[in-house]
C-alpha cells in the first residue's frame, strides 16, 4: 500500500476516520496526495519548489487538514513547529531545513542568525529559524487537531504538552507586541501578518530607506513570475525591516513599522478561546481566557473599526499623529472582513462587514467567487500580484467559518463549494484572479490541499468545533 493510500484508509478503530469515496480522482484523494508529496517526515513545506521549509500559519492550516487524513502527523506537525518556539514565547515564522541549500530560499539561515542575534531572546541552539512571527492561527489549529481523536491525543499527552507552549506564545502577543498600548498585538513587518505585500502597508513602508538592490538576490523569481511577486523595491523594504530587527536582537519596540492588524488580531483572539476550550480539557478553568477574549474583541472594535467604511482597518503606530494611537490605513483589505470569526462581535457590526463582503469593494457571490485579498475598486487593485488583489484559499477558508459563525449559512455554503470547485480546477493554486479564478502562484500548495480537505469534512457547528463561546452582542 502506497503512503496516500494508508492516509486515506479508513481506520476500523476510530469511528472518527473519514471514508472516502471509492475513486481514485476524488478531490479529497487529489488533496492527500498534494500533503504526501510535500511531507518532508516532520512537517509540510507550502511547496516543494517555492517554499522549501516549514512555515508558521502554514503548518497550522496544514494541520488543521491533515486531522481528517492522520491525527497523529496532524499532530507531528504542529509539534515539529512548537519546538522551534523561542524562550521569549515568540513562535518563528520559518523553521529551516538544514538540508535544503541557503541559496533556495531568501532570506536564508544565515540572513537571521537566530542562534547568535537571537540568543538574548531565547531562539533554540539546535534549530536555525526566523526572528519574526506570523499569525496566531496555533492553538485553534491545536484544539482541531485534537478533536479529530481525542483518544490518540489524551494518550500521547499532546494537549498536556502543547499548552504551555502556546500560554507562552499568547503571553508574549499581549505583552511584548503590545506596542500602541490599547491591549492589541502589533506586527513589526509585513511578512509577520502574512499579507506579505498588501497596499495595507503601502504607507507605513514608505518610511522606510530600502536596503541595496546588490545586498540580496531574491530566489522567489527563480519560481514566480515577477508580475505576480512583491516587486524590488518593496522587498528592499521587507530587507531593511529585518535586518534592523535582528541587528537590535529581534528586541520589540523600536522598529520603523508597527501596525495593528484586525486578522492578525481576531486569529489571535479566536486562538484564546480555543485555548480556553483546552484548559478546560485538562481540567483547568478557561474562564479567564475566555474574558480575556472578550475583552480584546471590545479593543479591536475601538481601535480598529471604521464606520465610514463598513470594516475594520488597520492601524499604523509609527504614523504622523503625535499620541501613541496611531492612525489608521485607508485601504480595504480581507484582512478587515476577518474578525466575523468572533462570536462576540456586535450585531450591527457584523451586518456591515457581512454587507461590505457582498458590496462592490469586494464581490464575494456577485462579481468574484472567493474574497479577493484587496479593495476591487482601489487604486493599487492588481488581480495577479501576490496580496494586492487575489483571491486566496486560507482567506476563504476564515472567511466561510466566520460567516458560519454569524449565521451567514446561505453565504457560507456558496464560499464553500466555490472554494472547493476552485481547489480541483486549479491543482490547488496558491491563490486565483478573482475575476476569472486563473491559477496564480504555486499549484500543488499545502495549504490549499488542507483547507479543501477541512472544507470536505467538517459540519455546519462551526463555533462548537472551534472552541468558540457565546453569541453576538446586541
Amino acid at each position: 500500500m502506497d503512503r496516500t493510500a494508508q492516509l486515506i484508509t479508513p481506520s476500523a478503530a476510530r469511528s472518527i476516520a473519514y471514508d472516502p469515496p471509492r475513486s481514485s480522482h476524488s478531490l479529497h484523494v487529489r488533496a492527500a496526495r498534494v500533503l504526501e508529496g510535500n511531507w518532508t517526515g516532520a512537517s509540510t513545506v507550502p511547496s516543494r519548489s517555492l517554499y522549501p521549509h516549514q512555515w508558521s500559519w502554514d503548518s497550522a492550516f496544514i494541520a488543521i487538514g491533515l486531522r481528517h487524513l492522520s491525527p497523529l502527523r496532524a499532530q507531528t506537525e504542529l509539534e515539529t513547529l512548537l519546538a522551534a518556539q523561542w524562550g521569549d514565547g515568540r513562535v518563528p515564522h520559518i523553521v529551516f531545513n538544514p538540508s535544503v541549500p541557503l541559496d533556495a530560499y531568501f532570506p536564508s539561515p544565515d540572513f537571521w542568525r537566530s542562534s547568535t542575534a537571537g540568543h538574548g531572546a531565547g531562539a533554540p541552539r539546535t534549530v536555525q529559524t526566523s526572528g519574526i512571527v506570523q499569525p496566531p492561527v496555533h492553538a485553534l489549529a491545536v484544539w482541531l487537531v485534537h478533536r479529530a481523536d481525542p483518544g490518540l491525543s489524551r494518550a500521547r499527552g499532546f494537549l498536556a504538552r502543547m499548552y504551555p507552549r502556546l500560554a507562552a506564545w499568547h503571553r508574549y502577543l499581549l505583552h511584548r507586541r503590545d506596542l500602541g498600548g490599547g491591549g492589541l498585538a502589533s506586527v513589526v513587518h509585513p511578512w509577520e501578518q502574512g499579507m506579505d505585500n498588501s497596499p495595507a502597508w503601502d504607507l507605513p513602508l514608505s518610511r522606510v530607506t530600502p536596503a541595496p538592490a546588490r545586498s540580496f538576490r531574491r530566489a522567489d523569481l527563480d519560481h514566480g513570475s515577477a508580475e505576480d511577486r512583491p516587486t524590488d523595491l518593496d522587498y528592499g523594504r521587507y530587507v531593511r525591516l529585518a535586518t534592523d530587527y535582528r541587528d537590535a536582537g529581534y528586541a520589540d519596540g523600536g522598529g520603523e513599522f508597527a501596525v495593528e492588524d484586525p486578522a492578525f488580531n481576531a486569529l489571535l483572539i479566536a486562538s484564546e478561546h480555543a485555548l480556553a476550550r483546552i484548559a478546560e480539557e485538562l481540567g483547568a478553568p478557561g474562564t479567564a481566557r475566555h474574558a480575556r477574549a472578550e475583552r480584546l474583541t471590545a479593543a479591536l472594535v475601538e481601535r480598529l473599526w471604521d464606520p465610514a467604511s463598513g470594516m475594520f482597518l488597520c492601524r499604523d503606530l509609527r504614523g504622523p499623529a503625535q499620541d501613541r494611537r496611531g492612525t489608521l490605513i485607508p485601504e480595504r483589505g480581507v484582512s478587515g472582513l476577518l474578525p466575523l470569526l468572533l462570536p462576540g462581535l456586535p450585531r450591527d457590526i457584523v451586518t456591515e462587514v457581512v454587507r461590505t463582503a457582498s458590496g462592490p469593494h469586494f464581490g464575494l457571490g456577485t462579481t468574484t467567487r472567493l474574497v479577493p485579498s484587496y479593495d476591487l475598486l482601489g487604486e493599487a487593485f492588481d488581480p495577479h500580484r501576490y496580496w494586492r488583489g487575489p483571491a486566496w484559499f486560507n482567506t476563504a477558508w476564515l472567511l466561510e467559518r466566520g460567516l458560519r459563525t454569524q449565521g451567514e449559512h446561505r453565504r457560507a455554503d456558496a464560499l464553500r463549494e466555490s472554494a472547493l470547485e476552485l481547489a480541483g480546477t486549479t491543482d490547488f493554486a496558491e491563490y486565483v484572479d478573482p475575476y476569472t479564478s486563473e491559477a496564480c502562484g504555486a499549484t500543488g500548495f499545502s495549504w490549499t490541499a488542507a483547507l479543501a480537505l477541512d472544507l470536505l469534512h467538517s459540519d455546519t457547528t462551526v463555533t462548537a468545533d472551534m472552541g468558540l463561546k457565546g453569541g453576538n452582542r446586541r
